[in-house]
C-alpha cells in the first residue's frame, strides 16, 4: 500500500506529492493529552419539583456531583415545592475524571438533624453527557425521579432544573426563554439527551468476570523472603479481585488469595434504567492488602461502542473477550511514582494484565417481582474462546538520534515488549514469562528458533551537539524479534484497519482542502470532489473485504452486530459522499467540508474496536539499568495482512518515533523535549506468514544471524548490515517564523532554529525570526537504494529555541519536514527545483506554537563529487560574513511597501521593576526596518502621543501570505540614557491593514442612492377605527373580561415595559398585545356624537445583546485598534490560545496602513502629507466626558457565602473615581435586580477603562469580589459606530421612550453627512406626514435614516442602537470561567456640548399589593378514609387547607365537616391571602428572614400558585392527607359549573381546556377536581380595593358567610358514653377516686420498706 503526504506551496496552486513506500507519517504532538487537570465549573439551578409521590411531604433536594453534596431548603407540606436555588461546584481534575463523575439529584422527605430522611426518588447522569450537549447545558428541563430500590413503582415525580458544565474558556449561552405553557409540558421537556426515548425501562446489566492472567509482581523479593522465613512457604504475593463501578453503583468479586492467574467465574449485576445516562463502566483489577488496596490496572467500557441505538441497533453486549489493561511499569517498587496510570489517568506505559469478561443485558418487566440490588452470582462454565496462535513480532532499529544529553553517557539499549513477553529489566526472574508462556520446548524446537531477542545490545552514545547524543549504528542496524501466543482475532483488527485507512485518506484530503481555502488557491471544490470520490471508493472496498473469513471461531455476538453496523454505516457514508460529490460547488465548499468532517468523526468512532485481542507493543529506552522513555505502538497499526487495505498503517514500514517521558512527568516543559528519536521498522503477524517480514526495509542489506547447529533452519537476524549507502548534501533554506511564543521574561523571544538530519545538526545564526539563511549539511550518509531514497527520504526535524544570554536556551517548538530529493542523474530545474518556500506548523507539546517558512532539498553527490551540484548563488552579504542567505530562486519576490503608523496613545501600563512608567516610547519594526514614535513626556498627565502619524518603507514579499510579522515594542526612557522594555506585541498578519483603494463606483453616492426614508415603517403608525356605541363599551367592561385597557395610557408604560417586551417576557400587557402592538385608547368629545379612536402603536423595543457590545461591533476597532502589550514568558497551559491575562502589561492604541509604493501613485488617494491615509480622524487632545452607567441586573452569580448565596452590590471604578454602592446591597440573591444608574465625570485619555464589579457584602471582614468586567470607553467614544448614546427606534420628547441624547437626530445626521463629505440631508415636502393633526417632524425622518445608516454606500456603518449588553463577570483567580453575568449599558456625553437630561429612571418596579379571597363552598366525592367500628360504614371528617405557594406558614384551614359518608362537605369558609405581586414577571414577592439568626430579610420571587388540599381529620393520630390541586393563578382551567361537569381531564388535558387568569377575570367561581371535587370562588382585589371593602376570615364579620348545615362533632356514639363516665368520675365520686389512687401508690412503698428492713438492721448491728 502506498501512502501520500501532500505538501502545499503558498506561491503556486500546484500540489507536490510524495509517495511514501517505506515510511509512516510521524506524529509531531509530543505531550500526553489525557491526565492533565483542568478547571471545571458545574452549575445547577433547581427551580421546582412536581408530582412527588408521597403524603404530607416536607421535601428537600440533594444535588451530588461525585463526592460533593449540596442541599436545598426544606419546603413544608407540599408535593410540588418551588425552590429556585442555584448551586455551583468547582473542580480541578483531568477531563476523564470529570466526565465520569455522576450527577445525582435526589428528593428526600423530612430530613432534619435527628433523621436522615427517606428517599422519594433520584435521577442520575454522568457529567460527560451534560458536557457533550449543545452549549454544554440543559436548560429548563424536567428530571424524572425513580427509586432504584423499588423499580416496580414507576415515576416518583419530576424536578425542573438547569444544568451546565463549563471548562476554562467556555461560554454559556442563555437560551431563548420559552413560554410557561411550553415548559409546563413535562413529557416534552424531559432532562434527556437528544435521541434518548422519554420512556426508559429498567434493565439488568450482567458483567461476567471469568479470569485474569499476566498480573505483575505486587511485592518485592525481600517481602517474599520474610514471608518464607515466618511461614515456611513462598507463595505469590498478590491477592487480586475485580471492582466494577457503573452509574454510581459499585460491585466486587471475591478475593483470590496469592494467585497470579486468578479464576473467578463470577458475575456482578447492576440494575439501572435503559438507555443509561452514564456512558462508561469502570472495571478495575485490584490487589487486596491489609493496609491499602492498590489498583493493578483499569479498563473503561464505553457503552456507546458496544451498543447501537439505531433502527437495526442492538443492546449492550461484549465478549466473552479479553480486555488488556495498561498502567505503570511492571517493576514493583514500594512507592510507585506512576500509580495514577493504574487508576486509568493518563496513557499506560506498560502492559499490566488481561481480563476475560463478558457483558450482557436484559430489559426487566417491572410488573413481576425482581431482586434489584447488585448481586454476585456464580457463573456456569468457562466460555469457548478461539484457539491460540503463535504471533511473530520483528523490529529493526535503523537510527537512534536526538537522545537527551541529560540522560548521561552510560550505555543505552532499547527493549521491545508485547504483553508479558520478554520484560527483562528488574521484572523478576524468568518465572513470569514462563507463567504466561505456557508453550513447551518442543513447540519452540519445531520452529527452530531457540529464543526471542527482545533488546538491542547496549551501546555508548556519541555527541551530536550541545543538547543531544546519538547512537553510532551506521551500517549495522540491531534487530529484535519476539514470539508470543494470542487468540487469533485478526479479523476484528483488519476491519478496524480498513476503516482507519479510509479515515486517514479522508483526513489528509480535508486538510488539503482547508489549506487551499486558507491560502486562497484556485479550485478547492475540485480537490474536495476528488476526496469524496476517494471516500466512496474506500467504502466500496470495505464492503467487499469486511465479510471475508467470517467462519472464524470465537466470534462473539458483538462481532456480528458490529459487522452489521459497520457495513450499514460505511455503505451509507459511501452513498452520501457520492451524492455530495455532485453537489460540491465553489459556493458550497465550506458547508460540504463540515459535512465531510462529520463523516470523518463517524469513521473514527467505527474504527475503535472495544474487544481487544493482541496487546500493544511498548518500546523502552533503558540507560544504566533505568527506564528513561517509552513509546506505545498499537498492535493493529503494525499487523500484517496479505491484502494491503487490511494491513496496519505502520506495518512493514520505517516509522519515526519520538520517545516520551512516562506519567505526570511528561506534562509541561519536560514533556516537550524529545528523549530520543528512533527510526524503527516494525512487523507483526502470524509465525506462518513470516516469509515477507523483511520486505518493507530499505534494500541493500545483509542479515546477521546467530550461529546455529548444523541442519537447523536459520533464525531471524539479530542485526542487518547495509552494504549500499548514498552520499547527499542537504540544503535547508530557513526564511522566517511567525506567531511564535514569548519565551523571555521580557515577553519577546530571540529565536534560533536547530535542524537535525540523520546524525548531524546545524543552527541558524541570527536571533530574529526572519533568518533568511541557508544551512548546508555536507556528506550525509543514507543507507538503502537510491531510487527508494528519492521517493521516500527520511524526515528532517527542526526545533526552535529562544537564546538566553544566561543559562540554557528555552525550547519553543518543533516541526518536521521532508526534503525534495534530486538524484545525481537528474536535471536541477522546474517543476521540482528549485523548491518553493512552504509554511510548516510548529508544535509545542500538543499545542500549535507558530509557523515556519522554509524549503528543503536533498541533493545526491554523484561520482564527480560536488562539482555536479547546482551552485549556491544569491546575494553575497559582506556584513553577514560566512552566513549564506536564501538563494534567489527560492527567496520570495520583494516589493517596496510603505507602512504608515498611527500613534494614538498608551493605556494601563503596569510598573516595570517596581518603578512606574513615566516617559514611554513605541518602536515599530518590520523586516529590519522601522520607526519610532514621539516620546510621551509625562505618561500620567497625558498618555497620548503628540505626533500622530509616521511612516517607513520596507521591502516585503509580494505574496501577502509570506509577509513577516510586525513588532510593536514599548520602552520607558529613564534617566542617564537607560531604556527599559515595558512590553511588546507581534502583529502576525498584516493583511487586514493593507489599503485596497476605494471602490470607484461608490464615489458619488448621491446619484445612486435615492432611498425614500420618509415613509414610516408599517409598525410605526398603523390604523384606527371608530365606534359610536358608548354603551357597548360599558357592557363589555361589566363582564370583567378584556376591557381593562381603557385605563391604560402611555403614561403607564415605563422603561421596564420596554425591557420586558424586548426579552419577550413582558406579560403585564399580554392582554394588550396584538403581535407587538399596544392599544391606547383616546376619547375625543365631539358636538354631534361621542367617538373614540383606538390607535395601535408599536411598543418601542430596546436591543438586548446576549453578549458584550464589542463582539457585535468588532471591538469598535473600525479605525482605532488596541494592541495588548505582553511581558513575561508564555504559559505552558494546555490551551495556548487563551491569552494569559497576567502577561498583559498595557495597551498600545493606534493603527497601521500599508500599501505598495508605485511610481505612478495616484495623488487622489485621500492622501495628506502629514496624516497620510489617516486624514479623517479626530484630535487626540484630552476631552472631558460625563459617563452614565446603567446597571440593570446580574444573573447566575457565583455563590460567595457558606449558605450558597451572596449579598451582592455594585462597585464602579473609572480613573481615580470609585463608587461602592455598599449600603444598597441585595440580601441573599444570586440573580439580583439592581436598576441603578451612576454618573461619573472622566477625562479621556487618562480615564478610559471602566471597571464594573460585583462584590459580596460581609458583616465581618472584607467584602469578596464575585466578578468584574472591564470596558474600554475610549474606543467606543471615537468609533464611527457612535457608541456614545444608542439610537432609539422612534423619536419622542417625553414618556417611556424619551430621547436621551443632547443632540437631536437632525443634528446627528447633519454631522455624519459633514464628516463623510456627503451632500445633505435634504427634507423634501413629500416627506412630511400628517398624523392626527400632528406633523411628523424632520426628527422622525432623520431618525429613520440613522436607523438605516449602514445602507449608505462608502461611509455607512451600523450605528449602535438603544441597547442593553450582557457582559460576563470574571475573577482574576479563576481566569476564563464566568462567575455570572451583568446586564448594563453606558452612555457618554462630551462636557463641551449641551448637557444631557436627567438619567432614565430604571429603579426596579415595586410589587403591587393584592388580596386573594378564596371561598370554599362545598366538596363532593372526596375519598372516604375511616371505617365505622360497629357498622363498617366508610366515612371521612373532611376539612380543606389552602395557601399561596411560598407562604406555607400562612396556611389556613376550614372547619371540619364530620362524618361525611358521601364525600360531600359543606363549609362556606373564606381564606384571605394578601400578597405582593410583580405583574411583568408573574411572580409573588416575599420578603422574610431565612432564620432567627439572619441579619436582614431576603427577597424571594415565586410563581403565583394557589394550593388547595383536602384532609381527613383524626382525633388521636395525625390527620390523613387525601388529595390536592395546585392552580397557577395566571393560567388555570376555568371551573366547571356543576359537580357533574367537573372531571379529572380538566387538569390532565390542560392543553384542550379553556384557561383563565385571575389577574384578568378578577372573580371566578366553579368546581375543580382533586381527590374528589371542590367548589370554590376566587376573588382578586388590589390592596386599595381590599381596604375599602374588608371581609372576615372564615365566617367572621364583616360580610360573614352563612353557616352550613353539617354535624359539629364526630363519634356521637362514643361521646354519649364518654359524657356519662365524666359525670361519675369527675363529679359524684371525685374524692373516693382520689383516696383509692393514693392508697394504691402508698402500698408498694410500704411493701418495699418491710422487705428491705431486716437485712438493713442486721448490717447496722454487725457494723458491716
Amino acid at each position: 500500500m502506498t501512502m501520500k503526504i501532500i505538501y502545499l506551496h503558498p506561491s503556486h496552486s500546484t500540489l507536490t506529492t510524495f509517495t511514501l513506500r517505506c515510511r509512516s507519517k510521524p506524529d509531531i504532538k509530543m505531550e500526553p493529552s489525557s491526565g492533565r487537570p483542568v478547571d471545571y465549573q458545574a452549575r445547577k439551578s433547581l427551580i421546582e419539583a412536581r408530582q412527588l409521590v408521597g403524603l404530607n411531604m416536607d421535601p428537600m433536594v440533594c444535588v451530588e456531583i461525585g463526592e460533593d453534596k449540596k442541599y436545598t431548603s426544606m419546603k413544608e407540606s407540599t408535593n410540588c415545592p418551588y425552590y429556585n436555588e442555584y448551586f455551583v461546584f468547582d473542580f480541578h481534575v483531568p477531563p476523564d475524571v470529570m466526565f465520569d463523575k455522576i450527577l445525582k439529584v435526589s428528593v428526600m422527605h423530612s430530613k432534619n438533624l435527628l433523621r436522615s430522611g427517606t428517599l422519594v426518588g433520584s435521577f442520575k447522569m454522568d457529567v460527560g453527557t451534560i458536557y457533550s450537549q449543545p452549549d454544554h447545558q440543559f436548560y429548563h428541563k424536567w428530571a424524572l425521579l425513580s427509586d432504584p430500590d423499588d423499580i416496580t413503582a414507576g415515576c416518583k415525580g419530576y424536578v425542573k432544573c438547569d444544568i451546565a458544565v463549563v471548562a476554562k474558556g467556555d461560554t454559556i449561552k442563555t437560551p431563548h426563554k420559552a413560554n410557561e405553557s411550553e415548559e409546563d409540558d413535562i413529557e416534552g421537556n424531559l432532562l434527556l439527551p437528544e435521541g434518548v426515548p422519554a420512556e426508559r425501562q429498567w434493565a439488568r446489566y450482567y458483567l461476567k468476570i471469568y479470569r485474569a492472567e499476566g498480573l505483575p509482581r505486587m511485592n518485592t523479593s525481600i517481602m517474599a523472603n520474610v514471608k518464607k522465613a515466618f511461614i515456611g512457604e513462598n507463595k505469590d504475593l498478590v491477592d487480586p479481585y475485580v471492582q466494577v463501578q457503573f452509574a454510581g453503583q459499585k460491585g466486587k468479586t471475591s478475593v483470590q488469595k496469592s494467585c497470579y492467574e486468578p479464576i473467578w467465574n463470577e458475575q456482578i449485576v447492576f440494575t439501572e434504567m435503559f438507555p443509561p445516562l452514564c456512558k462508561r463502566i469502570k472495571i478495575q483489577l485490584r490487589d487486596s492488602d491489609k493496609v491499602n488496596d492498590v489498583a493493578i490496572g483499569t479498563h473503561f467500557l464505553d457503552l456507546r461502542k458496544i451498543s447501537n441505538d439505531g433502527d437495526k441497533g442492538f443492546l449492550p453486549t461484549l465478549g466473552p473477550a479479553w480486555v488488556n489493561m495498561y498502567g505503570s511499569t511492571r517493576t514493583y517498587t514500594l512507592m510507585d511514582e506512576y500509580q495514577e496510570l493504574n487508576d486509568g489517568l493518563g496513557e499506560g506505559v506498560s502492559f499490566r494484565a488481561r481480563l476475560l469478561i463478558s457483558l450482557g443485558m436484559e430489559l426487566l418487566d417491572t410488573s413481576s417481582p425482581e431482586i434489584t440490588s447488585s448481586t454476585e452470582v456464580q457463573v456456569e462454565g468457562i466460555p469457548n474462546i478461539s484457539e491460540v496462535e503463535e504471533f511473530f513480532l520483528f523490529s529493526s532499529f535503523l537510527e537512534a538520534t536526538m537522545i537527551d544529553r541529560k540522560i548521561g553517557d552510560k550505555p543505552i539499549h532499547f527493549e521491545v515488549t508485547i504483553g508479558t513477553f520478554h520484560h527483562l529489566i528488574g521484572d523478576g526472574d524468568e518465572e513470569e514469562t514462563e507463567l504466561i508462556n505456557n508453550s513447551s520446548e518442543e513447540e519452540m524446537d519445531d520452529d527452530g528458533d531457540l529464543q526471542s531477542v527482545a533488546t538491542t545490545p547496549p551501546m555508548k552514545p556519541v555527541i551530536t551537539d550541545r543538547n543531544y547524543f546519538h547512537l553510532p549504528y551506521f551500517e549495522r542496524k540491531p534487530c529484535i524479534y519476539i514470539k508470543s501466543w494470542w487468540q487469533d482475532q485478526r479479523r476484528r483488527l483488519y476491519n478496524a484497519n480498513i476503516i482507519d485507512n479510509i479515515a486517514d485518506k479522508l483526513e489528509d484530503g480535508l486538510n488539503d482542502v482547508q489549506e487551499i481555502i486558507k491560502t486562497e488557491k484556485a479550485y478547492p471544490e475540485r480537490r474536495l470532489r476528488g476526496v469524496l470520490e476517494e471516500l466512496s471508493q474506500g467504502c466500496r472496498s470495505f464492503l467487499s473485504l469486511a465479510n471475508k473469513d467470517q467462519s472464524q471461531s470465537g466470534r462473539t455476538k458483538l462481532d456480528k452486530e458490529r459487522l452489521k453496523l459497520c457495513l450499514s454505516e460505511v455503505e451509507a457514508i459511501g452513498q452520501q459522499a457520492k451524492t455530495m460529490r455532485s453537489q460540491v460547488k465553489k459556493s458550497t465548499v465550506r458547508d460540504k467540508l463540515k459535512l465531510a468532517q462529520n463523516f470523518l468523526s463517524k469513521l473514527r468512532f467505527l474504527a475503535e474496536e472495544p474487544q481487544h485481542s493482541v496487546p500493544d507493543v511498548f518500546i523502552w529506552m533503558i540507560s544504566n539499568g533505568k527506564r528513561i522513555a517509552y513509546a506505545r505502538v498499537p498492535s493493529k497499526d503494525i499487523l500484517y495482512s496479505s491484502i494491503d487495505e487490511e494491513k496496519g498503517k505502520d506495518c512493514g514500514k520505517v516509522k519515526t518515533i519520538f520517545l516520551r517521558i512516562p506519567g505526570k512527568k511528561g506534562f509541561g516543559p519536560a514533556g516537550w523535549t524529545v528523549q530520543s528519536k528512533i527510526e524503527i521498522y516494525l512487523w507483526l503477524g502470524l509465525s506462518r506468514q513470516r516469509k515477507d517480514y523483511l520486505s518493507g526495509l530499505p534494500n541493500g542489506f545483509e542479515e546477521n544471524k546467530l550461529s546455529r547447529g548444523p541442519g537447523l533452519p536459520a533464525s531471524p537476524p539479530i542485526s542487518l548490515t547495509y552494504m549500499m549507502k548514498q552520499i547527499f548534501q542537504l540544503r535547508v533554506h530557513m526564511y522566517q517564523a511567525r506567531s511564535l511564543f514569548a519565551a523571555d521574561s521580557t515577553g519577546l523571544s530571540d529565536p534560533f532554529a536547530r535542524v537535525f538530519f540523520s546524525s548531524q545538526s546545524q543552527v541558524t545564526e541570527t536571533l530574529c525570526p526572519t533568518w533568511d539563511q541557508l544551512l548546508v549539511f555536507e556528506n550525509v550518509e543514507l543507507f538503502g537504494e537510491a531510487s527508494e531514497l528519492r521517493d521516500d527520504p527520511p524526515i528532517i526535524v527542526i526545533e526552535l529555541y529562544d537564546q538566553d544570554t544566561v543559562g540554557k536556551a528555552d525550547f519553543m517548538g518543533r516541526t518536521f519536514a521532508k526534503p525534495v530529493v534530486k538524484m545525481a542523474d537528474e536535471h536541477y530545474g522546474p517543476p521540482r527545483f528549485p523548491p518553493q518556500l512552504e509554511y510548516y506548523q510548529i508544535y509545542r507539546g500538543n499545542c500549535t506554537a507558530g509557523e515556519m517558512l522554509a524549503a528543503f532539498e536533498l541533493l545526491q553527490i554523484g561520482p564527480n563529487g560536488k562539482a555536479d551540484l547546482p551552485p549556491i548563488d544569491g546575494p553575497t552579504d559582506i556584513d553577514r560574513g560566512p552566513i549564506l542567505p536564501v538563494p534567489l530562486g527560492i527567496r520570495p519576490v520583494l516589493s517596496k511597501y510603505r507602512i504608515e503608523v498611527l500613534f494614538w496613545g498608551l493605556r494601563d501600563l503596569k510598573r516595570v521593576n517596581l518603578a512606574q512608567v513615566d516617559r514611554p516610547r513605541v518602536d515599530i519594526e518590520c523586516a529590519g526596518k522601522g520607526v519610532q514614535s514621539a516620546l510621551i513626556s509625562n505618561y500620567r498627565k497625558n498618555p497620548n502621543f503628540s505626533t500622530l502619524v509616521k511612516w517607513f518603507e520596507v521591502d516585503l514579499p509580494e505574496n501577502e501570505l509570506l509577509h513577516p510579522p510586525l513588532n510593536i515594542r514599548v520602552v520607558d526612557c529613564r534617566a542617564f540614557g537607560r531604556y527599559t522594555l515595558v512590553g511588546s506585541h507581534a502583529v502576525t498578519t498584516l493583511r487586514k491593514f493593507i489599503y485596497r483603494g476605494a471602490d470607484k463606483q461608490a464615489n458619488n453616492w448621491s446619484t445612486t442612492v435615492n432611498q425614500d426614508f420618509s415613509k414610516p415603517q408599517s409598525k410605526d403608525l398603523c390604523y384606527f377605527y371608530k365606534k359610536d356605541d358608548e354603551k357597548g363599551k360599558k357592557k363589555k367592561r361589566k363582564k370583567g373580561d378584556e376591557m381593562e385597557e381603557e385605563e391604560l395610557d402611555e403614561s403607564m408604560l415605563d422603561w421596564w415595559s420596554k425591557y420586558f417586551a424586548s426579552i419577550e417576557t413582558l406579560t403585564e400587557v399580554t392582554s394588550l398585545l396584538l403581535t407587538d402592538y399596544i392599544i391606547l385608547i383616546m376619547l375625543l368629545k365631539n358636538k354631534s356624537f361621542q367617538t373614540f379612536y383606538v390607535f395601535i402603536y408599536t411598543l418601542i423595543c430596546v436591543q438586548v445583546y446576549p453578549k458584550e457590545l464589542e463582539s457585535e461591533f468588532d471591538n469598535f476597532e473600525d479605525w482605532l485598534h488596541s494592541f495588548n502589550l505582553f511581558r513575561g514568558k508564555a504559559g505552558d497551559d494546555d490551551d495556548q490560545n487563551v491569552t494569559d491575562e497576567d502577561r498583559i502589561v498595557g495597551k498600545f492604541k493606534g493603527s497601521l496602513c500599508m500599501y505598495k509604493v508605485l511610481d505612478d501613485m495616484p495623488r487622489d488617494m485621500n492622501f495628506d502629507s502629514n496624516m497620510g491615509m489617516f486624514n479623517n480622524i479626530p484630535s487626540n487632545d484630552p476631552i472631558n466626558v460625563l459617563v452614565r452607567i446603567y446597571v440593570i441586573r446580574a444573573t447566575d452569580l457565583h455563590p460567595a457565602d457558606i449558605n450558597g448565596k451572596a449579598d451582592p452590590y455594585i462597585a464602579i471604578k473609572l480613573g481615580k473615581t470609585e463608587i461602592k454602592d455598599k449600603e444598597n446591597y441585595i440580601s441573599k440573591q444570586l440573580n439580583p435586580l439592581f436598576g441603578k444608574s451612576f454618573d461619573v465625570e472622566a477625562t479621556f485619555p487618562m480615564d478610559s477603562t471602566l471597571n464594573v464589579s460585583i462584590y459580596d457584602w460581609d458583616l465581618v471582614g472584607t467584602d469578596d469580589l464575585i466578578g468584574e468586567t472591564k470596558i474600554d470607553l475610549e474606543n467606543r467614544f471615537y468609533s464611527k459606530h457612535r457608541a456614545t448614546c444608542g439610537i432609539t427606534r422612534a423619536y419622542a420628547i417625553h414618556g417611556y421612550n424619551v430621547w436621551r441624547d443632547p443632540m437631536k437626530p437632525t443634528h446627528i445626521l447633519a454631522k455624519l453627512c459633514k464628516d463623510g463629505k456627503l451632500d445633505g440631508p435634504h427634507y423634501g415636502p413629500a416627506g412630511r406626514v400628517k398624523v392626527e393633526n400632528r406633523k411628523q417632524t424632520d426628527e422622525h425622518l432623520a431618525l429613520t435614516v440613522l436607523n438605516h445608516w449602514e445602507e449608505i454606500p462608502r461611509v455607512g456603518c451600523k450605528l449602535v442602537p438603544e441597547h442593553v449588553e450582557t457582559r460576563p463577570l470574571l475573577h482574576p483567580d479563576k481566569p476564563g470561567i464566568e462567575q455570572g453575568r451583568i446586564e448594563m449599558w453606558v452612555d457618554m456625553f462630551p462636557k463641551d456640548m449641551t448637557a444631557p437630561g436627567p438619567a432614565l429612571d430604571i429603579s426596579p418596579r415595586k410589587p403591587k399589593k393584592f388580596e386573594l379571597r378564596v371561598i370554599i363552598w362545598n366538596t363532593d366525592e372526596v375519598v372516604l378514609e375511616d371505617d365505622d367500628i360497629f357498622t363498617g360504614e366508610k366515612s371521612s371528617d373532611i376539612f380543606v387547607r389552602g395557601w399561596l405557594k411560598g407562604q406555607q406558614e400562612d396556611k389556613q384551614d376550614t372547619d371540619v365537616h364530620y362524618h361525611s359518608i358521601t364525600g360531600e362537605g359543606n363549609f362556606n369558609w373564606r381564606f384571605i391571602y394578601p400578597f405582593d405581586y410583580l405583574m411583568a414577571e408573574e411572580k409573588i414577592v416575599i420578603s422574610k428572614k431565612e432564620s432567627m439568626f439572619a441579619w436582614d430579610e431576603t427577597e424571594y420571587k415565586i410563581p403565583a400558585r394557589l394550593n388547595l388540599q383536602v384532609w381527613d381529620a383524626d382525633h388521636f393520630s395525625a390527620d390523613d392527607f387525601l388529595g390536592a390541586i395546585e392552580l397557577d393563578l395566571n393560567r388555570f382551567p376555568r371551573g366547571a359549573k356543576t359537580a357533574k361537569q367537573c372531571t379529572i381531564e380538566m387538569v390532565t388535558n390542560e392543553g384542550e381546556m379553556p384557561m383563565v387568569s385571575i389577574f384578568k377575570q378578577k372573580r371566578i367561581k366553579g368546581w375543580w377536581p382533586f381527590v374528589g371535587k371542590v367548589e370554590a370562588e376566587l376573588h382578586l382585589l388590589t390592596g386599595e380595593e381590599a381596604e375599602k371593602s374588608p371581609v372576615g376570615e372564615g365566617r367572621n364579620e364583616p360580610e360573614p358567610l352563612e353557616k352550613p348545615n353539617h354535624p359539629d362533632t364526630s363519634l356521637l356514639w362514643f361521646l354519649t358514653h364518654y359524657k356519662a363516665i365524666k359525670q361519675l368520675v369527675c363529679i359524684q365520686y371525685k374524692w373516693l377516686v382520689i383516696r383509692i389512687v393514693t392508697a394504691l401508690l402508698l402500698l408498694p412503698v410500704l411493701t418495699l420498706f418491710l422487705y428491705s428492713m431486716p437485712s438493713y438492721m442486721v448490717k447496722k448491728m454487725l457494723g458491716a
